[in-house]
C-alpha cells in the first residue's frame, strides 16, 4: 500500500529540483525528467488516496489514526500538492512559455495513463488475489471442519 505522506514527500523533493533547475536556467529536458518524477509522485498520492478510501478489511479494524486525523492528513497534503502545481504552472509559463505547459499536460496525461494501465492496476490484482485466496481458504478450511463434525456424527450413531 502507498503511503500518502510519502508519496508528497517524494513530490516536494523533486519540486524543489525543479525549481533549482529553472532558476539555473537549465534545459527543458533536464526540468522535463524532473516533472516526471514530481507527477509521479502526485499520482502515487492521488492513488495512496483512492486506497485510503476503501481498505482491506484487516486494516479497518487495527487502523492507528482516527478517521478525522488521516482526513486533515490528506487535506493538508492535497493543499501542499496544490500549491506546487500553482507555482510549477508560473515557473514554467515564465520560464519556457505556454508550449512547455502544453507539453507538460500532454506529459501528465501520459504518465497518468502508464501508472494506471501498469502500476496501480497490478497492485489492485495482487491484493485482489491475494484477498479472494484468503476468503477460499477461510471457506476451505470451514468446509472441512464441518466434514469433520459430521463424520464424527455419523461414526457415533449407533
Amino acid at each position: 500500500m502507498i503511503d500518502p505522506v510519502s508519496a508528497v514527500m517524494t513530490a516536494t523533493a523533486a519540486f524543489n529540483g525543479i525549481k533549482r533547475i529553472v532558476e539555473a536556467g537549465q534545459n527543458v529536458e533536464q526540468t522535463f525528467a524532473q516533472i516526471g518524477k514530481w507527477y509521479g509522485a502526485v499520482s502515487d498520492f492521488n492513488e495512496a488516496k483512492r486506497q485510503m478510501e476503501n481498505p482491506p478489511l484487516f486494516k479497518k479494524l487495527v487502523a492507528t489514526m482516527s478517521v478525522e486525523e488521516e482526513a486533515i492528513n490528506v487535506y493538508i497534503q492535497e493543499k501542499k500538492i496544490k500549491e506546487q502545481e500553482s507555482q510549477l504552472r508560473e515557473l514554467l509559463l515564465y520560464a519556457y512559455g505556454p508550449a512547455a505547459y502544453t507539453e507538460l499536460t500532454q506529459l501528465r496525461r501520459k504518465i497518468k495513463e502508464d501508472r494506471e494501465r501498469t502500476i496501480y492496476a497490478q497492485e489492485r490484482k495482487r491484493r485482489a488475489f491475494a484477498w479472494n485466496s484468503i476468503g477460499w481458504l477461510s471457506v476451505s478450511l470451514m468446509g472441512y471442519g464441518l466434514y469433520l463434525m459430521v463424520a464424527a456424527m455419523i461414526s457415533m450413531a449407533p
